[in-house]
């Protein structure tokens, strides 16, 4: 079965760009996946080289099997690589998914993050008839739990010592969603 998604190559918001990652953005992406916060709380292989931040690239551009949909979060202006988001765990049977992100440590405490989650979910519930979209966090990153209420993710629960975060250390979980019955609040 097909399961490939139709590539959106940009979307356009008044705070940012997101579009598919290219090789240009490579330096970017090794200081993203090489900063501290990152790494510790991404489980990722690690990209160490920028032999390795193309490879990334090139997966994270690849759509064909259907399991995700990700963007380079680009700065409007310069078209400057600022992070990734992506919708992904992406299961049409159950319409629904998990959506995640990484901003470089520049771009955060900007509103990044809640712009580009705001963004994807946007277009996820608008493009892949999904009726669910989770996003998880460790209970230990606040700065997660708020992107994602301010983007109308609701708090669910507490999942106990659910995930081994890149720092190697099992960590409780916030689990928050929104459906795409959810009424979101602009702003």
């Amino acid at each position: 079965m097909d399961r490939s998604l139709n590539r959106v190559n940009v979307i356009e918001t008044t705070r940012l760009r997101l579009r598919l990652p290219r090789h240009s953005d490579a330096p970017l992406v090794l200081a993203l996946m090489s900063d501290p916060e990152t790494r510790r709380w991404n489980a990722a292989p690690a990209v160490v080289d920028l032999g390795g931040a193309i490879g990334w690239i090139d997966r994270t551009a690849d759509w064909s099997d259907g399991d995700h949909a990700s963007w380079a979060i680009a700065d409007p202006q310069t078209d400057e690589f600022l992070g990734v988001v992506s919708v992904h765990s992406i299961n049409p049977d159950q319409q629904d998914a998990e959506i995640g992100y990484r901003v470089l440590a520049a771009a955060r405490g900007r509103g990044t993050a809640t712009a580009a989650v705001t963004a994807a979910t946007t277009w996820a519930f608008q493009n892949l008839s999904l009726v669910r979209i989770e996003l998880a966090h460790a209970v230990a990153n606040p700065a997660s739990c708020a992107v994602a209420t301010r983007c109308g993710y609701l708090l669910e629960g507490t999942l106990r010592q659910s995930f081994v975060y890149g720092d190697g250390n099992r960590y409780d979980e916030h689990l928050h969603a929104r459906l795409v019955t959810d009424e979101v609040a602009a702003g």
